[in-house]
């Protein structure tokens, strides 16, 4: 995400996601309302943008003489941009950006992904 010469970088196996007004309809159908979501203590978004994933440690056991590979290397995440997502509020940190308000939220707190591939073969 760019806003006039800054980028914002999501790191690690973070995603950046914008939150859907409270007892908003999904574009597959799916309505969450209010007290569902209140009681439950989740919320839901889209994906904006996702971190590279998780980081590999460097092999320990390279022989000295083979060049090292200075790159880091990740396992990439299974949360997608553009993904519809529930997620756990009390572990989500809100942000402003732009005038927006975005949440951060790691993947493990993901509770389900909604992609249309998968509605449309309900």
């Amino acid at each position: 995400m760019t806003h006039a010469e800054k980028e914002i970088l999501v790191i690690g196996d973070r995603l950046l996601i914008a939150p859907a007004r409270d007892g908003e309809k999904t574009s597959g159908g799916l309505y969450l309302p209010q007290s569902v979501e209140k009681k439950n203590a989740v919320k839901s978004g889209i994906v904006v943008q996702t971190g590279p994933g998780y980081l590999i440690p460097a092999s320990l056991e390279q022989d000295e003489w083979h060049e090292h590979e200075d790159a880091p290397r990740y396992i990439p995440l299974q949360v997608q941009k553009g993904d519809f997502v529930l997620f756990l509020k009390k572990q989500a940190i809100e942000i402003e950006y732009d005038e927006k308000t975005y949440m951060i939220v790691q993947q493990s707190d993901i509770l389900t992904i909604i992609r249309d591939k998968i509605l449309g073969s309900l």
